[in-house]
């Protein structure tokens, strides 16, 4: 028996928007994906402003906002992946962000 190898060619994120509930990142592969904001809490308690404000990291493997300290990866959101960010951690980044206002 042969086996054949594949070449799988990884999509790397060019472009992204984020609403009130939709995070949709457009991929160099023509693929666009759209995923609930509510799996990313940060980006949930993020202002308008603040969710525009994104950049491509490592040649588009992913996505960081800055000011919110959020970072996605194009492999998890084609895995169908949520924030991993436990609820302490949230709980925390959520308490220092109330007393910076």
């Amino acid at each position: 028996m042969t086996i054949s190898a594949i070449e799988v060619k990884q999509a790397h994120a060019i472009g992204a928007e984020v609403s009130s509930d939709t995070l949709t990142v457009e991929l160099d592969d023509g693929r666009t994906v759209s995923v609930p904001v509510a799996w990313y809490p940060r980006l949930s308690h993020a202002t308008q402003e603040e969710r525009a404000e994104w950049r491509i990291v490592g040649s588009g493997e992913g996505l960081h906002w800055a000011s919110i300290d959020e970072d996605i990866s194009v492999d998890g959101l084609l895995a169908g992946r949520p924030s991993g960010e436990s609820r302490s951690s949230l709980s925390r980044w959520l308490e220092q962000r109330s007393g910076a206002v």
